[in-house]
């Protein structure tokens, strides 16, 4: 570790392995996993004021204003296991909020020190996520191509029949990397200006990404 606090943000389209990595990295750097989902699940359950006020967002299908999601975001920052930094997942999603971040750590005298990209091809990324199955009784999770079950369609714990979500039907897949192109890709180019994006390729095996992103954290970004 530094000296000065180390913000690490952790970008890649959806099913690019984010969470796994994320998991890996919190312990390689030793610094707490914050995950927005994470953090809305928390606040709504506390029923604490910013988790209300998302809420009434959230409650009319509306979406919950840049300024809530930061300061939620902040709060757990500035909590004493983020003295030395933190590894940021699924935060910022856009140019907006990413703006916002680098104002408020600049507050503080701190910034982003590296923008992690794992980078994967959308038909990759399309065949991962179409290719889920769950069992419809007690939930296993499979993959038609990566972990299939012994008999198709059936699952090996319980022989429930197995099933595909539709969050998981190749032409949601696609709309969801759309939606992630036009909003959260910008991004890359936002890190890539500050001197702090590292690029890694995420079509590899697990323990091969980890370790780029190692190498990668293993050089200065700025």
């Amino acid at each position: 570790m530094t000296e000065e606090p180390r913000f690490v943000v952790l970008l890649g389209p959806p099913a690019s392995g984010k969470g796994t990595q994320a998991a890996r990295l919190r312990e390689e750097l030793d610094l707490p996993h914050v995950a927005s989902g994470d953090l809305f699940r928390e606040n709504l359950k506390n029923q604490t004021e910013l988790g209300l006020r998302a809420k009434t967002y959230m409650d009319r299908g509306a979406l919950v204003p840049d300024d809530v999601t930061i300061a939620m975001v902040m709060d757990r920052l500035a909590r004493p296991d983020c003295a030395d930094g933190a590894l940021l997942d699924g935060f910022p999603r856009t140019i907006a909020q990413a703006k916002a971040l680098d104002e408020a750590l600049a507050e503080q005298g701190n910034g982003i020190s590296c923008a992690l990209n794992i980078a994967v091809p959308d038909d990759v990324l399309v065949e991962r996520v179409s290719g889920r199955r769950l069992c419809r009784t007690c939930g296993e999770s499979y993959h038609i191509k990566f972990s299939p079950p012994k008999r198709p369609g059936v699952c090996d714990e319980d022989g429930g029949e197995l099933y595909q979500r539709d969050d998981d039907m190749p032409d949601t897949v696609r709309e969801r990397l759309k939606v992630y192109w036009e909003q959260t890709s910008p991004l890359i180019d936002h890190y890539r200006a500050q001197g702090v994006l590292a690029e890694v390729d995420g079509n590899q095996s697990i323990d091969a990404v980890t370790e780029d992103l190692r190498a990668a954290l293993a050089e200065p970004c700025q």
